[in-house]
């Protein structure tokens, strides 16, 4: 299987591309709303927020409005750098990227992260 997936990225390699396009666009949407993704440079795109009971409640939220993305807490993180965890892939759609950046800055705002 392994062997099969990296011949289809060397047949297809838009499914590469999209991969970093829609990364590059989600981690520069985060931050314009004013969320600190950290220094990541992989499709893993961290949303430091600072306490774990801040990083669970943002989970929770999200995913009442439609985003599963988990929180990751002490002692797996500082105590002041808990964070959700974004995985991005290529078979995400633009209409997907967005609705999951509205969730994103709605939660953000009603929870006080941005």
């Amino acid at each position: 299987a392994q062997l099969a997936a990296i011949q289809v990225l060397e047949k297809e390699p838009q499914h590469w591309k999209r991969l970093w396009d829609n990364t590059t666009y989600f981690k520069k949407e985060l931050n314009s709303m004013g969320f600190n993704t950290g220094f990541s440079e992989t499709p893993i795109t961290p949303v430091i927020v600072g306490e774990s009971s801040l990083a669970k409640a943002l989970s929770d939220n999200l995913f009442e409005n439609g985003v599963f993305a988990l929180p990751i807490v002490y002692p797996m993180v500082a105590k002041d750098k808990a964070r959700i965890r974004t995985m991005m892939n290529a078979g995400l759609t633009d209409e997907d990227l967005n609705e999951a950046l509205a969730a994103f800055e709605t939660c953000g705002k009603s929870l006080g992260i941005i």
